[in-house]
This record gives C-alpha cells, sequence and structure tokens, in this order.
C-alpha cells in the first residue's frame, strides 16, 4: 500500500497523489536529492584526492558505499537542534563513515550539494519532459497525416470561415510544441552545474586548501563536473548559481504548459461541435446527474495544470530579480515549491497529452454536416466566376448572390431551417449552371487550398527528421492515475 496516497491525516499534494508519473515524483524525491547530495561530497572528496590533499582511497570508498542508505533519521534529529539541514546530513553521513568523516564537504559550503542538485535535477526533469513531448509530437503526427485530406470548418473569431483540414489544423497545434521543443533543446544544451566556488564564488577556502595554487582549483571544478556529468560549471558565481537560470528552466515548461493549454481549449471547442472528442472510456462517468454527458475532462484537467504552471513562472523570475548580493535565503523556501511543482505538473500535462493524443476520435459525419451548412456561402465566389465566364453580367450576379445570401441567412437563423442558398441560385437561370456543375464546384475539396500538402511538406520537413533522432524514446505507455 502507497503510504503517500494512504495518509490522510496529513495534505497530499495532488501532483503526486493524483496526476504526476513515478519517474517525475522521483526526480524530486528525498532519496534522489540526498543520494546526489552523497555523490557529490564523493566527487569533491575523490578529485581532491586525486589532486594531491591528504584523503585515501579507503576514505572515499566508504563514502561510496553509503551513497544510498541514507539514515533519515539521524538527518532529522540533527537538524532540529542545528536549524541546518546541509550540516545535519553531513552529520548523517560522517555517522555511517566514520573513517571519513574528517574530510566530507572539505572546502565546501552548503550550496555545493545544494545548488548543484539542484541543476542536476532540473536537468534530469527536463530530459524527462523532452521525451513526453517528443511522444506527443509522434502521436499528432499520425493523427495530422491520416486527417491531412479531410475538409473542415476552419474558425476565425470562432466564425466559420475558410475551409482547412483536419489534419492541417493538427499541424498547428505540432507547430507550437516544436518551438517548445527547440527551446527545451537549447535550455538543455546550456545547463551547467555551479562547481566549487566556496561561500561567497571567490574560491578563497580552496585557495587556502591547495596552498594558493589556482590550476589545481580550476582543474577541480572540472573534474567535479566530469564526474557529475557536465561538460562546464558556471565561470562566475556569487554563493549560489544566477537564479536566473531557475527562471529560465521554468520559462521553458511555461510555453510548454501555453501550447498544451491552446490545443486543450480547441479540443473543448471541438468536443462542443461534436467533431472531435477525447478519449473516453468505457466505465467513464462523464457527470454525476447527467448520465448522459461526455465532458471533456482530461483537457479540461490540462488546462487547469497549464494555468498553474503560467502563473508559476513568475516565482524564479521574482526571486531572480530580488536576490541581495552574493545571496540571500528568500530563495530557498520558494524554489522548494516552485521548481519541482513545476516539473511535477509539466510531467502531468504532457502525460494527459499523450493519453488523449492517441486516443483522439473524429466524427467525420458531424463534420460534413456542419461544412455544408456553411459551404453555399463559400462556394459563392466560385459559382460566380464559372456564371460570369459563361457569359454573365458579373454586377447582375453579384447582387442576385447578394439577395439569395440574406433570404438563406434569415432562413438558417430565424427559422432554424437548412441553409437553401444553393437552391436559389440552382432555379435561377440567369446563372446558366447545370445541377451537377454546381455540384461539382460545391465539392468541399476544392476550397482547402494546399492544405494536405502543407500537411506533408511539415512532415517532413520539420517532424519526421525530430522524430528519427528520438526513435529511441518513442511510443511510451503512459497511466493515468484518474
Amino acid at each position: 500500500m502507497d503510504k503517500s496516497i494512504h495518509n490522510t491525516d496529513i495534505y497530499q499534494n495532488p501532483l503526486n497523489t493524483r496526476y504526476a508519473s513515478k519517474e517525475m515524483s522521483f526526480i524530486f524525491s528525498d532519496d534522489y536529492k540526498f543520494s546526489t547530495w552523497r555523490k557529490l561530497w564523493v566527487a569533491l572528496a575523490e578529485s581532491e584526492m586525486q589532486l594531491g590533499i591528504n584523503i585515501t582511497e579507503q576514505q572515499v570508498e566508504e563514502l561510496k558505499q553509503h551513497i544510498y542508505d541514507i539514515n533519515y533519521d539521524v538527518a532529522v534529529q540533527r537538524e532540529k537542534e542545528t536549524r541546518h539541514d546541509v550540516m545535519s546530513h553531513v552529520h548523517a553521513y560522517g555517522v555511517q563513515c566514520p573513517n571519513a568523516k574528517p574530510i566530507i564537504h572539505l572546502g565546501a559550503t552548503s550550496a555545493y550539494v545544494g545548488d548543484n542538485t539542484d541543476v542536476i535535477q532540473m536537468t534530469e526533469g527536463l530530459k524527462l519532459v523532452k521525451t513526453k513531448l517528443l511522444n506527443t509530437l509522434n502521436n499528432m503526427a499520425e493523427f495530422s497525416k491520416k486527417f491531412k485530406d479531410l475538409p473542415t470548418l476552419g474558425f476565425t473569431h470562432f466564425q466559420a470561415a475558410q475551409l482547412t483540414t483536419v489534419g492541417k489544423r493538427c499541424t498547428l497545434w505540432m507547430q507550437d510544441f516544436l518551438m517548445d521543443l527547440e527551446e527545451l533543446e537549447f535550455q538543455l544544451s546550456r545547463m551547467k552545474l555551479r562547481g566549487v566556488k566556496g561561500t561567497t564564488g571567490t574560491q578563497a577556502s580552496f585557495m587556502s586548501l591547495f596552498n594558493g595554487d589556482h590550476d589545481k582549483i580550476r582543474k577541480l571544478d572540472q573534474m567535479i563536473a566530469d564526474k557529475m556529468g557536465f561538460e562546464k560549471t558556471f565561470a562566475v558565481t556569487g554563493q549560489t548559481y544566477s537564479r536566473k537560470l531557475d527562471s529560465q528552466v521554468l520559462n521553458v515548461l511555461g510555453q510548454i504548459a501555453e501550447s498544451a493549454y491552446k490545443f486543450s481549449n480547441d479540443i473543448r471547442l471541438l468536443q462542443h461541435l461534436k467533431e472531435v472528442e477525447e478519449p473516453f472510456e468505457k466505465q467513464q462517468i462523464g457527470s454525476s446527474a447527467m448520465a448522459y454527458k461526455r465532458n471533456p475532462m482530461r483537457s479540461e484537467r490540462i488546462g487547469a495544470l497549464a494555468r498553474f504552471v503560467i502563473v508559476n513562472t513568475l516565482n524564479p523570475a521574482i526571486t531572480a530579480a530580488t536576490q541581495w548580493f552574493e545571496r540571500t535565503l528568500d530563495d530557498s523556501a520558494n524554489k522548494r515549491l516552485a521548481i519541482p511543482q513545476a516539473f511535477l505538473a509539466v510531467d502531468s500535462i504532457l502525460e494527459i497529452m499523450i493519453n488523449v493524443t492517441s486516443g483522439l476520435v473524429v466524427y467525420e459525419k458531424m463534420i460534413k454536416k456542419h461544412v455544408e451548412q456553411e459551404l453555399p456561402f463559400m462556394a459563392t465566389e466560385s459559382i460566380l466566376m464559372e456564371a460570369v465566364m459563361r457569359g454573365g453580367d458579373r454586377q447582375e450576379l453579384h447582387e442576385r448572390i447578394r439577395v439569395y445570401s440574406m433570404e438563406a441567412g434569415k432562413r438558417v437563423k430565424e427559422e432554424g431551417l437548412d441553409n437553401n442558398l444553393i437552391d436559389l441560385i440552382r432555379l435561377d437561370p440567369e446563372f446558366n449552371l447545370t445541377t451537377e456543375e454546381i455540384d461539382q464546384l460545391m465539392d468541399a475539396r476544392n476550397f482547402i487550398g494546399r492544405a494536405p500538402e502543407q500537411v506533408e511538406e511539415f512532415l517532413h520537413e520539420y517532424i519526421y527528421p525530430v522524430l528519427d533522432q528520438n526513435k529511441d524514446v518513442l511510443n511510451i505507455k503512459v497511466d493515468l492515475k484518474v
């Protein structure tokens, strides 16, 4: 039994209990955080030893043996006494590693483990987000290709406009997510550790430790980065890395939320029109009162979580703007909330996105019905041009179409009847067109422009190359908790 879900006497964060994946929750878990602290202490001790500091291989090995069996009870009790989380875990690690105890955290400040772990967690979180973003795009690519030729009403201002296709509309969603992917990859490419910089970023403690040997101190910084899987560290820091990094990372997450929100709103509107629906499971209940309802609850949840993420991007922005000199501690409590929850929420959003995009239901007959209701108005220009080419008077025919359009519009809006505009034109001999000729002009495929070709071009030029490069992470399975 999962204690976190069944511990009913305290508040449980729904991002963990209802929405986010186990993978993302683990990245921001205590086990991941504090084992990473210990890995950083191992990397520091091992690197200092390799650079000539009096640390033995036995001490380093002792530290390595206790990376994962964290004695939380000792750390918790110590923090009650010291009110300092890092020193409490230094103490707890030392209890397990008595021989290495004297050299744990040698020359470092709290930000060495705190900040470097934050960067590592955000980096791993971005990698997981990237995987799920790619899977969303993969689902959308299949959907877009399948329906690239299916004419549907385009909407501007949510008013019927020129036709597009169901597949072409999907490319608009995909393009937003592709832009997000590009931003995410750029952000991943410039993630770097804080490194070992000392209490105010001057590395003064290491100047003492290495007897003023600048080269060894620079090597130490790079060795830590290498051992932790990073190419670089920040060139300069205060006590902490610049909090602008947090803001940059959450801006990437916020942009993904924006794209998902746009998608979810469109699906909700399409579901209202009964044209496209999100998946609806056999035993799913749409409403507690109205048993017939099929509410777009997954798309609504995407919107709800996206709103949270977008607003949350203000937290690191304000934190970055209000830091004093080399550091203040008013970032800490905010970071503990803002950063993990942003990742958990975006992870949740993309889990739902993968689920929804893998099972969208398209009602082609309803789409066709809506097209046919509006197509007479859109076809009038083609009918006018064809009639003029057969010798008709453009101005006279234009006036007739205007009058007939007013009559048909009144019939539709005031009387609730079908659009009879084309019937009125058929009965007018001035247009000199047969029923068959008018029907040919009324083919919806005449009004979708290059939409099918645009879908193919977009997929082959932009989407498929990205998916091919990342094919090893595609086709993952998600299991929504609720």
